[in-house]
């Protein structure tokens, strides 16, 4: 009975700690990346009009592709690299991958 009661636990942990680390991505995001790309990261703002900024829910890139463009920036975005922890960057990724949700 304990044991299941510590697996319980572990999951709630596990999950909460997952659930954190989500909410936190959208928070990077909606602070460092919506002004350009949108909440919905379609682009349809005024800066992301302006630069021609394409669909990030459309896009094929991988996570890892997404973690080194979020990094290193590309054309007219900034780097992260420096400016946002690894696990930061890593995070906003996977949260651009499971659809900006």
């Amino acid at each position: 009975m304990k044991r299941f009661a510590m697996s319980i636990l572990a999951f709630a942990l596990l999950t909460a700690a997952g659930a954190a680390r989500a909410e936190g991505a959208a928070t990077l995001f909606q602070k460092k990346c919506a002004t350009c790309h949108g909440m919905d990261g379609k682009g349809q703002t005024k800066m992301g009009e302006r630069m021609g900024i394409k669909d990030l829910a459309a896009s094929p890139a991988t996570a890892a592709n997404l973690e080194k463009t979020i990094a290193d920036g590309r054309g007219k975005m900034p780097a992260f690299k420096g400016r946002i922890s690894d696990d930061e960057i890593k995070s906003v990724a996977a949260f651009v991958k499971a659809g900006l949700k």
